[in-house]
Formats: structure tokens, C-alpha cells, sequence
């Protein structure tokens, strides 16, 4: 069981910490887990911070039960599968969680190090800091529906993590982006009927994506209706059916289970935007060289970066993550040589 690390004590400085480490990675998904893996194969400790209380970010909390399909070496595998992946690849290295808790406050030291204080009180000593924090604080964005609220929970579900309680349903999808394209051909084949509305005939995800909800609807295992949006909800203590509006003001009337609108979250940086970072377009600019940030010590990787040409996939992050790493590893040993070997060799880099 994943536990907070125990007090201890500084005794230089005769301060309390809570922890000690090497490089604190403030978030625990897929982008801060694959960096413990890389800071443990240059021997650097690693502790993770995340307001969520299980490791795993956005994967384990709002999609544990969808396929990812851009991981090297998996044509598909599940979210919460890649997590479990991810924490058996990095257990070796016996990284500290600090978990349920958001990190709040930091100060650089006189010795470059830096103190990280969570909302809850807990105290963390790192040479190194790197904000691995995805989207950040994170809502999902509703749709303009008068009455949605009084359905959520009762039909509406903005995030699906447990796919099964839709076998046999009838399910009404709406949105255009990657979520909602990937969720309805994976509906497709367990709910008894899906629709998906948009409310434009293009769509915003991948080709490929797209492609095969096209497939969907003309085989007739979906029904597709484009240039219209869900404008009211019915039911008596749960949904029972949706109105659809179409460009020419005519609306459709449908009998639904559930309705599921995917139209992605709105993110906030959170106490993070307050740390004297760089920041544009709600995300923290960094060096591509290495992802740093304006303040020497503390990197950026993952979603919540910014840089021209950037790409919000799991595997740029973890390419990110790599390069962080051996710079976190020169800046805490100056001295030192770090040589590059393939983990193939040995299972671990060398030193001088």
C-alpha cells in the first residue's frame, strides 16, 4: 500500500522535513512515473506529489477502461493497464508518494535547493523540482443545457471510468475531438445503440479516428448526426430522453440512457501559476534543450509545458522526461561525469 513518507529531520539545518529527495516530480501520471524509471537508472530518488489519491493522473481517474493507441510497443492497451505497467517498472527504485495533497508553496534555499510545501501542511527538500502536473486542476467543460445538472449522476456523466455499466444501454455521445471519437467506436461495440452529435460536420481528432466513426455510421452500427447539438434533457429521476437541434431549428426528440458529452476539461495551473514561472497559453514555457524553466532547478514536463511545435501525447512526454533527467543529474553533480550506455548493456548508465 502506498503510504506518505515519515518525518525526518534535517539536522544541518535543524529543520523538519518531511521528505528528502533528489527530484521532486509534482504529478503522478504517466509523464512523472516514467521519470522516476529514468532518474533510477542514473541513481537519482525520486518522490511524487498529487492532489488525486492514486497514482496515475488523468488515466486512473477519468479513463482507467480506455484504449491508448500511440504507446510504442502496444497496438492498444488500456489506461489503467499502462499505469500498473508504469509502477512495476518504476518499483526497483522505490520512489515516495505524496498523494491527496496539492502542492502549494516553494522556496529556493541558499543552497539552490528547494522546499515544496503541500495545502496540507507536508514539508518536501528537493535539489531538484519537476512539474509533471498534466492539465493541472482540471473541471470538465459542460455544454450550455439548462437542466444538465439535474441529470449528472442520474444519465450524465462528463468522464467514463468504468465502460461496463454501458453494455446493453442506449447512449447519446457528443463532442468532436479525440475523447469522444475514441470512446464511441469503443461504445460501439458493448452499448445496444450509440449516437454521437456534433455540432459541425468536421471533426477535430485524429484521421484515422474519424475514418472509422465514418465506417460506423454507414455500416449502421452508429447513428451519426453532424450540425446539431443537445439543446434540453427529460426524465423522472433519471434520463430517459434528449432533444437535438439541427441547423434548420428542427429537433429531434431520442430515447437515451445516458448522455455523455466529451468536450474535453479546463484546465487551471492552480497555486503553480503563482510561482514565478514563464506562462502563456495557460501552460509553463520552457527550454526544449532540456524543458527547463526560467527558474534555474525547476522543469516542466508533459502537458503542462509549453514550446513551439509542442504535442500533447503521452510519448512526448516521456521523451521529455528523458532529457530533463540527464540535466536534473548534472545540476546535482556538478563534479561528475555522466556517460550514456543503453539499458540494454548493464541495465543502468555509468559515471566518472
Amino acid at each position: 500500500m502506498i503510504t506518505n513518507s515519515a518525518k525526518k529531520l534535517h539536522d544541518s539545518a535543524n529543520i523538519h522535513y518531511d521528505v528528502e529527495t533528489d527530484i521532486l516530480i509534482i504529478g503522478a501520471g504517466p509523464v512523472g512515473l516514467f521519470t522516476v524509471f529514468e532518474a533510477g537508472l542514473v541513481k537519482l530518488r525520486c518522490h511524487l506529489i498529487d492532489t488525486l489519491p492514486m497514482p496515475g493522473g488523468q488515466l486512473t481517474e477519468i479513463y482507467p477502461k480506455k484504449p491508448i493507441y500511440d504507446i510504442p510497443g502496444f497496438p492498444e492497451i488500456l489506461a489503467g493497464d499502462l499505469v500498473t505497467n508504469l509502477m512495476k517498472q518504476i518499483e526497483p527504485f522505490k520512489p515516495g508518494f505524496t498523494l491527496g495533497e496539492r502542492a502549494e508553496k516553494i522556496e529556493k534555499q541558499n543552497d539552490g535547493r528547494f522546499v515544496v510545501t503541500s495545502n496540507k501542511g507536508t514539508v518536501h527538500l528537493a535539489s531538484v523540482v519537476a512539474i509533471a502536473g498534466g492539465l493541472g486542476c482540471f473541471e470538465p467543460r459542460k455544454p450550455p443545457i439548462a437542466n444538465i445538472e439535474d441529470f449528472e449522476d442520474k444519465g450524465v456523466a462528463y468522464i467514463i471510468k468504468n465502460p461496463e455499466i454501458y453494455a446493453g444501454k442506449k447512449l447519446l455521445i457528443a463532442g468532436g475531438g479525440d475523447s469522444a471519437l475514441d470512446w464511441t467506436i469503443y461504445l460501439s461495440n458493448i452499448a445496444k445503440e450509440v449516437t454521437m452529435v456534433h455540432r459541425r460536420t468536421e471533426f477535430r481528432g485524429a484521421p484515422d479516428s474519424v475514418e472509422k466513426i465514418k465506417d460506423l455510421a454507414e455500416s449502421g452500427k452508429i447513428n451519426l448526426i453532424t450540425n446539431a447539438e443537445v439543446v434540453n434533457l427529460h426524465g423522472n429521476g433519471h434520463l430517459q430522453s434528449a432533444s437535438i437541434r439541427k441547423t434548420d431549428d428542427s429537433i429531434l426528440t431520442q430515447d437515451v440512457d445516458f448522455f455523455i458529452p466529451l468536450f474535453g476539461l479546463s484546465p487551471q495551473l492552480g497555486p503553480i501559476a503563482d510561482w514565478g514561472l514563464n506562462i502563456s497559453k495557460n501552460a509553463i514555457d520552457v527550454d526544449t534543450f532540456d524543458y527547463s524553466t526560467n527558474v534555474p532547478g525547476i522543469y516542466a514536463i508533459g502537458d503542462i509545458n509549453n514550446y513551439p511545435g509542442k504535442l500533447k501525447l503521452i510519448l512526448c512526454g516521456f521523451h521529455e522526461a528523458t532529457l530533463m533527467v540527464q540535466s536534473a543529474w548534472k545540476r546535482i553533480n556538478p563534479e561528475r561525469k555522466l556517460t550514456l550506455k543503453y539499458t540494454t548493456v548493464n541495465g543502468v548508465q555509468g559515471f566518472e
